[in-house]
């Protein structure tokens, strides 16, 4: 897979205060990547790197193999950068805003027809003033621009602020669609939902480090899947190398955790009880979240 973006030991201070320490950061072309963290963690900082606004101070970055300060004004016509909390022209129309936007980039609408079908798909009304916008409207507006433009890479900050739940459904189709066409798609969002059902890989960060990277799928392997039972003798399962957690919630109702190694012992002993429910929850996004930040600072967070 060809890498579009590659950071190593990213480092950036301000003044005293450092607020990336060491992070790293990969991205292929075709990936959809959730970039997670809270308020503070040194995500907004590592965009505004990569984006080039920012010289970093130590380690290495990469956009398209080229350095974001040095190559800004190249890389830029190969990007699209979509912010949380989007800011217009307020005199221009909707449109306007659109094509001025493309038109910054050094880029152009792939075919007015595409802008049009975006126009039509994200509701917007390309006629009224971007000043009588809604904050829904304004990041319609720049969502439109980012998926006409085609751009080999997508840079989304809370990119779903302020739209309905339609809305959001009509991002994930668009995200998806660029995508499959081989673009990289680097997601920040605090709605895990979100970012769990887009993303195929994450990277946690936390105090400008990187505390967790990798697939969905890998990082799922580290943590315990919830079962809930209801089954005749089900307090067999309580003994079962590998089960942890195990609470009864009812008659003949249990639920614990398990690890993947524990799975093949546990079905083991559910082939021999009569199991009127079975549900097997893997972790989710959530879980891993949380726990890498419950986790030591200093230590492997899962």
């Amino acid at each position: 897979m060809t890498k579009v973006i590659e950071a190593q030991g990213l480092i950036k201070r301000f003044g005293t205060f450092t607020a990336l320490d060491g992070l790293d950061l990969s991205i292929d072309a075709g990936e959809v990547a959730g970039f997670l963290g809270p308020n503070g963690a040194g995500k907004s900082t590592t965009i505004r790197i990569l984006l080039g606004l920012y010289r970093h101070d130590g380690g290495q970055v990469s956009v398209f193999d080229a350095d974001p300060f040095a190559d800004a004004v190249a890389i830029h016509r190969r990007i699209a950068y979509v912010p949380g909390d989007v800011s217009l022209w307020p005199q221009l129309s909707g449109g306007e805003c659109i094509d001025l936007l493309l038109s910054l980039r050094g880029v152009r609408a792939t075919s007015a027809t595409r802008k049009a079908e975006l126009i039509e798909r994200f509701e917007l009304d390309p006629t009224k003033k971007s000043g009588t916008y809604s904050k829904g409207n304004r990041q319609k507006v720049a969502l439109i621009a980012a998926f006409a433009a085609d751009a080999e890479l997508l840079i989304l900050d809370e990119p779903t602020s302020g739209l309905d739940p339609l809305m959001a459904n009509h991002f994930v189709v668009n995200v998806r669609d660029a995508a499959a066409r081989g673009s990289a798609v680097l997601m920040s969002s605090h709605i895990l939902a979100e970012v769990e059902e887009l993303c195929e890989s994450v990277t946690i960060i936390r105090a400008g480090k990187t505390v967790e990277a990798g697939t969905l799928a890998a990082l799922r392997h580290l943590r315990r899947s919830r079962v809930s039972v209801i089954a005749d003798g089900v307090s067999a399962l309580a003994d079962v190398d590998g089960v942890h957690d195990f609470a009864a919630t009812g008659d003949d109702a249990v639920t614990f955790t398990v690890s993947d190694t524990g799975m093949s012992a546990v079905t083991k002993v559910l082939g021999g009880l009569t199991v009127r429910s079975l549900t097997v929850e893997p972790p989710s996004l959530e879980e891993l979240f949380l726990h890498a930040y419950d986790a030591p600072a200093d230590s492997a967070a899962l």
